[in-house]
């Protein structure tokens, strides 16, 4: 056999430069998967929230600093509970009042999540802790309006005989929340509306109206007492400043009149021919006008000064 047909399998082998290139990308494709899987593996913990690590179905730690954490991969999970405070809008429910009547209570509640450990180990989830809590909170309701009269619910200004309603419907629920520990608190609770159910509402609302109707026309009545004495007092006050008034005129008018008849006095007693003309003066003021007629003696002594004799 000749030379030529001889294949040298050494020079058929891959160099050794290549396999060194393989190894590198196989260690860069390693470290690539190993940071991967790392960075999935890392969680931020936001202001306000919990971060709730379980570690097959089991919770193992519970996260509530914000920054940066971890957990193992393939092994634990995490979600996320709000720190904050939350609003829960409770189903409107009938109520039996003490009356034995009805009436359609619509509330609202804020609450918190205190413990995340003690709520997920005693009430699963966020929404059946809710459901609890309104529960709850249905009951206290039915506990505290069970007490009051229909009237003391409807009316606006009997609505203060209840007084800390909300804080006693609040500590109560609280009181079990705690005794049960699930690991929440009520912040608040606040009624909404208090609606009638429809069977009730046209006879409620005839008997507001004629309540109304009778509160409007006591104020009325009140009202025209009030302007009657007003008017009583106004009337006295104005007939006693009359009096009083006419009672100092005619005092004022009898002093000047006797001042008068002083100084005619005077005055008679100082001239008498003076003042015998004066007063005959005056007298044809009263007498004589643009058509008046005298019939007087030409010797008649208020003929002679009337025609300008003085002797």
């Amino acid at each position: 056999m000749s030379d030529e047909n001889i294949v040298d399998l050494n020079e058929r082998r891959p160099s050794d430069e290549w396999r060194k290139f393989v190894k590198l990308g196989a260690i860069v494709i390693i470290l690539i998967a190993l940071l991967a899987t790392i960075i999935s593996n890392l969680f931020i913990v936001e202001q306000g929230e919990y971060k709730v690590v379980r570690q097959f179905g089991e919770v193992v730690r519970i996260e509530d600093e914000p920054g940066l954490s971890y957990k193992i991969p393939f092994i634990q999970s995490v979600s996320t509970l709000p720190k904050y405070q939350l609003i829960y809008d409770i189903p409107p429910a009938e109520i039996n009042t003490r009356d034995q009547k009805r009436v359609l209570a619509d509330h609202y509640a804020v609450w918190r999540i205190e413990d995340p450990q003690l709520m997920i180990s005693n009430t699963a989830t966020q929404e059946r802790a809710e459901a609890i809590m309104g529960e709850l909170i249905f009951s206290a309701i039915r506990a505290e309006l069970g007490q009051l009269e229909f009237d003391e619910i409807i009316n606006e200004e009997e609505t203060s005989s209840r007084g800390s309603f909300n804080e006693l419907v609040r500590d109560r629920v609280n009181e079990a929340l705690e005794r049960n520990q699930y690991g929440i608190a009520l912040t608040d609770v606040r009624m909404k509306r208090t609606d009638l159910p429809e069977e009730n509402e046209e006879a409620v609302y005839s008997r507001m109206i004629s309540e109304r109707h009778a509160t409007a026309q006591e104020y009325l009545s009140q009202g025209d007492a009030e302007a009657n004495r007003i008017q009583s007092n106004t009337d006295r006050e104005v007939t006693e400043i009359l009096a009083t008034a006419n009672a100092d005129a005619n005092e004022i008018v009898g002093e000047g009149e006797a001042e008068a008849a002083r100084i005619y006095n005077e005055s008679f007693g100082r001239d008498a021919e003076f003042y015998q003309l004066y007063r005959t003066l005056e007298s044809y003021e009263q007498t004589i006008g643009e058509e008046t007629v005298i019939v007087l003696p030409s010797n008649s002594p208020y003929a002679r000064i009337l025609m300008g004799y003085t002797d």
